[in-house]
C-alpha cells in the first residue's frame, strides 16, 4: 500500500459509519468508498440474472467483473439488496474476488477512506486511522426504517430490527473476514448522539490518528 493517509471505517450494518465515512471524507477531501456496496451490487446482479444468492461460484463471478461504474444502480440501496449483500459476503471466493478492488482503492496516493466490516482487519490492516462505529440494534433498526420509509419502501420496524440481528449474526460469524473491531481501532458509539456529533467524534478521532501519523514520517 502507498503512503497515502487512509481511514478505515467498520462497524455493522446501519450503524452510521457510511454517514462518518462521507463526512470524513468531505472534509478532508479524500475519495470514499462504500464496499458493503459491493456485496449489495453482487447479490443484486446475480438475483437479476436468476442466480441463487448460496452459489458460491456464481457469487464469485459476478464478483470478479465488477467495476465502479456499475455501483450507481439504487436498487443497490433497498432492504432486499442489504439482506443479499449479507449472503453473498459469507463467501469467501466472493470476498476474495473483491479484494483486489479494494487495496486498490485504499492504495490512491493521496489516501482514501473506505468504509465496510473488515477494512481495518483485512483490506488495510496498516490504515493510519481506524474507527469501529456502533449503536445498538434498536437504534440501528430505527435509522435504516426511516432511511428505507424515505426511500418510498412499504417496511415494519419489527422486521427491520430482525433483520438487524440476524445480519449481525451472519456477519460476526462467518469464516471469511469476520465482522470485528480491529486491536488499534477507536470505537465510537453514535447510540446516543446526532448526526453532526458523530461526525465531530469522528473527526477528533481521526485528527489524533493524523497527528500521529505525520509524526512517524517526520
Amino acid at each position: 500500500m502507498s503512503g497515502g493517509f487512509v481511514i478505515a471505517v467498520d462497524g455493522p450494518a446501519a450503524s452510521g459509519k457510511g454517514t462518518v465515512a462521507s463526512r470524513l471524507g468531505a472534509l478532508y477531501r479524500l475519495p470514499v468508498l462504500d464496499t458493503g456496496l459491493l456485496y449489495r451490487a453482487v447479490g443484486v446482479i446475480l438475483q437479476r440474472a436468476g442466480g441463487d444468492l448460496d452459489d458460491v461460484e456464481g457469487a464469485a463471478q459476478v464478483a470478479a467483473k465488477l467495476s465502479p461504474v456499475m455501483l450507481a444502480d439504487p436498487a443497490f440501496r433497498t432492504r432486499v439488496a442489504g439482506e443479499a449483500a449479507s449472503r453473498v459476503g459469507a463467501h469467501p471466493p466472493v470476498r476474495a474476488a473483491l479484494l483486489k478492488f479494494q487495496r486498490d482503492f485504499a492504495a490512491q496516493a493521496g489516501g482514501a477512506i473506505l468504509d465496510g466490516r473488515d477494512i481495518g482487519t483485512v483490506i488495510a490492516p496498516d490504515a493510519p486511522a481506524k474507527l469501529f462505529v456502533t449503536a445498538s440494534p434498536e437504534v440501528r433498526a430505527e435509522r435504516r426504517w426511516r432511511q428505507l420509509v424515505g426511500q418510498g419502501e412499504m417496511v415494519v420496524l419489527s422486521d427491520i430490527l430482525a433483520d438487524i440481528r440476524t445480519r449481525d449474526a451472519r456477519d460476526a460469524g462467518r469464516e471469511a473476514a469476520p465482522l470485528r473491531q480491529a486491536e488499534d481501532a477507536v470505537l465510537l458509539d453514535t447510540s446516543e448522539m446526532t448526526i453532526e456529533q458523530a461526525a465531530d467524534a469522528a473527526r477528533r478521532i481521526v485528527e489524533a490518528a493524523r497527528a500521529r501519523w505525520e509524526a512517524s514520517a517526520t
